[in-house]
């Protein structure tokens, strides 16, 4: 009796959110990527088909984000996906993105000096449903503005990265709003050179789920808690046996 009961709560908690607009990936093999993070949203599941809000106020943060979801496109776009990026100042290095088992060949950029014609190409690529994803990088976004991106994906299923390059912040209809930073990276068995790359994964706000921080490097595997991290966890837990 009580199974069918958690069974039918389920379910309406599914229908509640699909009623909200959020849908949510099936793909196991991307929600598994996400490790840690998998925590944070609604079954566990990473809400496809929305658009994501990125702060990047600077350029650090800038160019820490660009790399945290070349790690999320790498599974997201899967084999026959193609990535839409518009930018003004476009900073990513294409030959950089086969660091995470990404062809650059998926990847189409547009330039534009134009805020406006950004904001115009970020709407009409939300709408085109070949697409796996649409990344933009904005000056300011406006709840307005985030409100019309949403309901662009909601018809088309396409998933939007929102890079939000203003320092100020402002309400928008985002499903989840972000914010990443570069760690340094260490030493892999004390070989020289650089490691894997980390980040300090900031998930400030996400509809329906648990935000929370977390410190995490890429891996072959995907996005693994940081091993720094994992050394501290280890030693709490000593501490509280003893």
């Amino acid at each position: 009796m009580q199974s069918a009961r958690a069974d039918i709560f389920k379910i309406l908690r599914e229908d509640i959110l699909r009623l909200q607009g959020l849908r949510f990936a099936d793909n196991v093999e991307l929600n598994e990527t996400l490790g840690p993070i998998a925590d944070a949203f609604p079954n566990r599941s990473f809400p496809i088909g929305s658009v994501h809000e990125f702060l990047s106020p600077c350029a650090e943060n800038l160019a820490a984000t660009s790399g945290f979801l070349c790690g999320l496109l790498s599974t997201l776009i899967g084999n026959d996906g193609a990535v839409l990026w518009i930018s003004s100042s476009r900073k990513l290095f294409p030959p950089g993105l086969k660091n995470f088992s990404i062809d650059p060949g998926k990847f189409v950029f547009i330039d534009t000096n134009k805020e406006k014609e950004i904001l115009w190409a970020i709407d009409e690529s939300l709408k085109c449903g070949a697409l796996a994803a649409v990344v933009g990088e904005l000056n300011d976004l406006s709840f307005t503005a985030s409100r019309r991106l949403q309901l662009a994906v909601e018809k088309s299923h396409v998933t939007g990265f929102i890079l939000n390059n203003n320092q100020r912040l402002s309400t928008t209809a985002c499903v989840s709003r972000w914010k990443i930073s570069s760690l340094s990276s260490e030493k892999l068995d004390e070989l020289p050179g650089v490691a894997f790359a980390k980040w300090r994964v900031e998930l400030q706000r996400i509809r329906n789920g648990k935000p929370g921080t977390w410190d995490v490097q890429w891996t072959d595997k995907g996005f693994q808690q940081a091993q720094r991290e994992l050394v501290m966890s280890f030693l709490e837990i000593q501490k509280k046996a003893g």
